[in-house]
C-alpha cells in the first residue's frame, strides 16, 4: 500500500506534465500555421503598399488623391475590425480567418479588373475590399494568445508577426517580377498575384487548431467597456498601438511618392519598402524575449526613440541611403511599439471580454492609420516631405511620455 500511495502523486504529476507538453505543442503548431498565414497576408499587403500610391497616381485625375486607394484600404480595415472580432466570437477563429481570406481573393480580382479598365474609383474599392481581409488577419496575433500561456504569450505574438519577414521579400519581389506581365496594363499582374496568396491562406487555415469560443465567451460580456478602458494599462497599450501604427503609416505611405518626386527609380523604392518591412518583422524573432527580460514598457519606450531617430535621419537628406535607413528605423520602432502594445493589452481583459477589447483596440489603431494615410498624401502634395516628418513628432512625444508615466507608476 505504501508503495502504491507513493506512486499516485507521481502519476498525477506525469499526467499534468504530459498535458502541459501537449498544450505547448498545439500552441507551437498553431503559431507556425498563423505565422505562415501572416506571411501570405503581408506579402499581399507589401504589394498593395508599394504599388497602390503609384497606381493611384496614374489613374487619378487629381493627383492630390493619389493615396486614396491606400486610405480606402486602411479605412476599410478600421471599420471591419469590430465586426471581424464579433464574427470570430460567434463562429470561431478558423472560420473567421477563412472568411477574410475569401474576401482577399475577391479584392485581388476587383483591383486587377480596375487596373485593366483604368478605373480609379473601382481600384480604390478593390483596395478597400482588401482592407476587410487585412482586418481579419490582424487577429492572427490574438489567436496565438488564445492557446498560449505565461511567458509564451509575448513570444507567440512575436513569432506570428515574424511571418511578415517573408512578405518583406516576397511582396516587393513579386511586384517587380509581375508588374510587366501585361505590358499594356502596368502592375495588373502584381494585383492578380495577390489573389493567389489569399487563396493559399485558405488552405493553410484549415490546419488551425484553436478551440471554439466557450458558451461563457459567447454569452457573457464581462465588465463594461468603460470600466476596462478606464485602466491606465489599457490607455497606454492602445495609445502605443495607435501612434506606433499611425506614425509608421504616415511616413511609409508618403515614401514612394517622395522618392519618385526626387527621381529615384521604382527598383530603389521597392527596395526601401522591402527593408522597411524587414525592420518591421525581423525583430519579432526576439521581441518577445526582450519583453520578458526588460519589461514591456521599456521596449515600448525604445520603440518611440527609434521612431524619433527615423524622423531625424529622414530630415537629413533626399539620397537613397537616407530613405532606406530612416524606413528601417521606422520599421524597428513600429515592431517594439506594436508588439509591446499588444502584449500590454492582454493584461487588461478576461476571456469573456476579449472580443470587445480586441475590437475597440484595433478599431482605434486602424482608425488612426486611416487618418494618417489621408493626411500623408495631403501634406506631401500641398507642403512637402518634411511636413510629413514634422507632423509625427508631437504624437511620438505623447506615447513616449505615457509609457514613461506608467513605468514610473508601476515602479512606485
Amino acid at each position: 500500500m505504501a508503495g502504491s500511495s507513493k506512486q499516485r502523486p507521481d502519476t498525477g504529476t506525469s499526467r499534468i506534465r504530459s498535458q502541459a507538453a501537449a498544450d505547448m505543442n498545439r500552441a507551437q503548431r498553431n503559431v507556425t500555421v498563423l505565422a505562415a498565414c501572416q506571411a501570405l497576408l503581408l506579402t499581399g499587403n507589401a504589394i498593395l503598399i508599394a504599388l497602390s500610391p503609384l497606381v493611384g497616381f496614374e489613374l487619378a485625375a487629381d493627383k492630390a488623391y493619389a493615396t486614396l486607394p491606400v486610405t480606402t484600404y486602411v479605412v476599410a480595415t478600421a471599420l471591419s475590425t469590430v465586426p471581424a472580432s464579433f464574427w470570430m466570437k460567434r463562429v470561431g477563429r478558423r472560420v473567421g480567418f477563412m472568411s477574410g481570406a475569401v474576401i482577399g481573393v475577391l479584392a485581388g480580382a476587383l483591383s486587377s479588373y480596375a487596373i485593366y479598365a483604368g478605373d480609379f474609383l473601382l481600384f480604390s474599392a478593390g483596395t478597400g475590399l482588401a482592407g476587410l481581409y487585412n482586418a481579419a488577419g490582424q487577429y492572427y496575433r490574438f489567436a496565438a494568445v488564445d492557446v498560449a500561456s505565461g511567458s509564451f504569450k509575448s513570444k507567440a505574438i512575436s513569432f506570428v508577426l515574424a511571418g511578415g519577414i517573408v512578405g518583406a521579400f516576397l511582396g516587393p519581389g513579386s511586384a517587380i517580377w509581375t508588374r510587366d506581365i501585361f505590358p499594356d496594363h502596368l502592375f495588373l499582374g502584381s494585383y492578380m498575384s495577390t489573389m493567389i496568396f489569399a487563396f493559399l491562406a485558405i488552405g493553410l487555415l484549415m490546419l488551425v487548431d484553436i478551440p471554439p469560443p466557450s458558451e461563457e465567451e459567447r454569452q457573457s460580456g464581462g465588465r463594461s467597456l468603460a470600466t476596462i478602458a478606464a485602466q491606465p494599462v489599457f490607455l497606454v497599450a492602445v495609445l502605443g498601438g495607435m501612434i506606433g501604427y499611425g506614425v509608421m503609416n504616415l511616413v511609409m505611405t508618403a515614401t514612394p511618392l517622395a522618392m519618385t518626386a526626387h527621381h529615384h527609380p521604382f527598383g530603389d523604392t521597392a527596395m526601401v519598402i522591402q527593408w522597411h518591412i524587414v525592420g518591421m518583422f525581423a525583430p519579432a524573432f526576439f521581441t518577445g524575449t526582450l519583453i520578458n527580460r526588460f519589461g514591456v514598457l521599456k521596449i515600448m519606450l525604445a520603440g518611440t526613440l527609434l521612431m524619433f531617430a527615423c524622423v531625424a535621419v529622414a530630415l537629413s537628406g533626399f539620397e537613397f541611403l537616407y530613405f532606406w535607413s530612416s524606413l528601417v528605423l521606422l520599421g524597428l520602432g513600429w515592431n517594439f511599439l506594436f508588439v509591446g502594445g499588444t502584449t500590454l493589452l492582454t493584461e487588461c481583459y478576461a476571456p469573456p471580454e476579449k472580443a470587445k477589447v480586441q475590437a475597440i483596440n484595433d478599431f482605434l489603431v486602424f482608425g488612426t492609420v486611416a487618418a494618417a494615410s489621408l493626411t500623408s498624401g495631403t501634406l506631401l502634395h500641398l507642403i512637402g516631405w518634411h511636413a510629413v516628418l514634422y507632423g509625427a513628432l508631437p504624437f511620438l512625444a505623447l506615447t513616449g511620455l505615457a509609457s514613461l508615466w506608467l513605468l514610473r507608476h508601476r515602479s512606485a
